[in-house]
């Protein structure tokens, strides 16, 4: 009873009848919350579709979306279309649909060409200048030429070389990329644009607008120029043809489904269970800075 008596000592009384008119009150208030009123919820799926549908038709107002719902017969009001979008961030039609530049460089792969010119550091010091184009379809990579001297005859001689390669190759470009380099000069834009191709020049420090050529000197540089001591211009271009070779007939893309430039993927093998191994041999380029692998004939 001591034990008790203290215990109860702890909480005076007008705690506990204070506790209790506040449950009281809180048990009421629930008891008098008014029915939900208005239109029932969206169902789960329509709400899906109807984002879907914003998505993928980034010029269709709510209205449009609505007569779309409409025609799959699904009713629902074209006021509560305009909610759900809004709810989920996404702007009317004329904000949607206006295009990225990523989305162009996508939209317009098969007609784009990019060029870039990068530098190279020798043993001794020497700085040379690399100049190489990509097609954006197929990411093949043309390496054109490295030299010490980038003057404008050299960068306009080169650019007739890819124009014949392009037209050896068949390739139906459009416009070519570049950067506002001070070696692109009038008489290289001339050119391009004789043979029809409109020349494109990035914006000012905004290297994403080449992103694809930026990509692959960097590639270049992480796969190769970082791991190889290059002693002269001779010895660059050697190791800069054996990674084209390498980069357009082996190398996997994954923007194509891991296939090379100039090459599909084969066909799928069939494995039989008790195989213990697969006879793949590595064909090695540049002393081992690049290796390949194919099946054992």
């Amino acid at each position: 009873m001591d034990q008790l008596r203290r215990l109860l000592l702890l909480v005076r009384p007008d705690t506990i009848l204070r506790w209790h008119r506040n449950l009281l009150r809180r048990h009421h208030a629930a008891a008098c919350v008014p029915k939900r009123r208005g239109r029932p919820p969206t169902v789960h799926s329509i709400r899906n579709l109807l984002l879907r549908l914003a998505r993928e038709n980034p010029t269709w107002g709510y209205r449009r979306i609505h007569g779309e719902l409409a025609a799959l017969g699904i009713k629902v009001a074209a006021s509560t279309v305009w909610e759900i979008l809004k709810e989920h961030g996404i702007p009317p039609a004329p904000e949607r649909a206006s295009t990225t530049w990523a989305e162009f460089l996508r939209g317009q792969a098969d007609a784009l060409l990019a060029c870039d010119l990068f530098e190279v550091r020798t043993l001794t010091g020497a700085r040379l200048y690399v100049f190489a184009a990509i097609e954006h379809s197929s990411r093949r990579v043309r390496i054109l030429g490295a030299t010490e001297h980038p003057t404008a005859q050299w960068i306009v001689q080169l650019g007739r070389n890819l124009l014949m390669d392009l037209d050896d190759a068949g390739t139906k470009a459009r416009y070519l990329i570049r950067d506002r380099d001070s070696k692109f000069t009038a008489a290289f834009d001339a050119l391009m644009t004789d043979t029809g191709l409109t020349v494109v020049t990035t914006g000012i420090r905004i290297p994403r607008m080449n992103s694809i050529m930026e990509r692959w000197i960097q590639t270049c540089r992480h796969e190769l120029l970082d791991r190889t001591l290059i002693w002269n211009q001779a010895h660059l271009l050697h190791a800069l043809r054996e990674f084209e070779t390498f980069y357009n007939r082996h190398r996997p893309h994954r923007s194509l489904g891991q296939a090379a430039p100039l090459r599909t993927l084969p066909d799928p093998i069939a494995v039989p269970p008790q195989t213990r191994h697969l006879e793949v041999h590595r064909r090695d380029r540049l002393g081992g800075t690049l290796h390949e692998y194919q099946h054992a004939a």
